[in-house]
């Protein structure tokens, strides 16, 4: 009796990777791009870069950066976005939880403080948006309106709710967010603070004096920042990051 003839043999695999492994393979290489990108316009500033040195940070040619960008001015946009977005990620998360006015600013702040220390937070107060197109200019501006406006509508809620003493919700968005902002300029990741201690020392004092409970109640409430370990004893060798120098 006759075997029974062999199976046809399947296709054969494709060289190809299927659509979602080669869409997320490009949007990682295209993030590293951006985090190649991001360290070299903060240490050197963006007129001083070449595409040529972000290339070789990555070790790739400079063609294949076009592959994800049309120019260094789109990469510049791109990475300020990248910050923007990680602000709106936060903003979205603390509406969602509620809290009175003076809890929202607190979570705020802090969450804010600590993107400071990132690169791609730093990139928010770092790049010059006139390096930008008209276009994208525009689009970094009303950026930048909305987290204002967001600190604004945190403390007048507070003052609505009674949590946050009565104050110009303007200014004080205003000294809130420039004290915040200048992390962005002088941290270093070399630094006596982490971007925690840093985020948890900035809570403090950027919103004790506008709470209306006592002082005392707040540093009970608010997350504080770990006691040194050095104390003059022998360390394991190990260097702290963040703060200034």
């Amino acid at each position: 009796m006759d075997s029974a003839p062999p199976a046809p043999s399947s296709s054969p695999s494709s060289p190809w990777l299927p659509f979602e492994s080669r869409r997320r393979a490009r949007d990682e290489k295209r993030e590293a791009v951006l985090r190649a990108a991001v360290q070299l316009f903060l240490e050197q500033g963006y007129h001083r870069v070449t595409l040529n040195e972000v290339a070789e940070r990555l070790n790739i040619t400079k063609p294949a950066l076009y592959n994800y960008f049309r120019g260094k001015d789109e990469i510049l946009f791109e990475c300020w976005s990248m910050g923007a977005e990680l602000v709106d990620s936060v903003i979205t998360e603390i509406n969602a939880g509620g809290g009175s006015g003076l809890a929202k600013l607190r979570k705020l702040v802090h969450a804010y403080a600590a993107l400071m220390a990132t690169d791609f937070g730093a990139s928010l107060v770092r790049f010059d948006l006139r390096d930008l197109t008209e276009r994208n200019a525009a689009v970094a501006r009303t950026a930048k309106k909305r987290i204002d406006a967001t600190f604004r509508r945190y403390i007048a809620a507070g003052t609505a709710d009674g949590s946050i003493r009565p104050c110009d919700p303007k200014l004080a968005a205003f000294a809130i967010a420039g004290a915040l902002n200048w992390i962005g300029h002088w941290y270093r990741r070399d630094g006596e603070l982490s971007p925690t201690e840093i985020a948890d020392e900035f809570t403090v004092r950027l919103t004790e004096g506008l709470a209306s409970e006592s002082r005392q109640q707040i540093t009970n409430k608010t997350p504080r920042a770990p006691q040194r370990r050095n104390s003059g004893r022998a360390t394991s060798g190990k260097k702290r990051t963040g703060g200034p120098r």
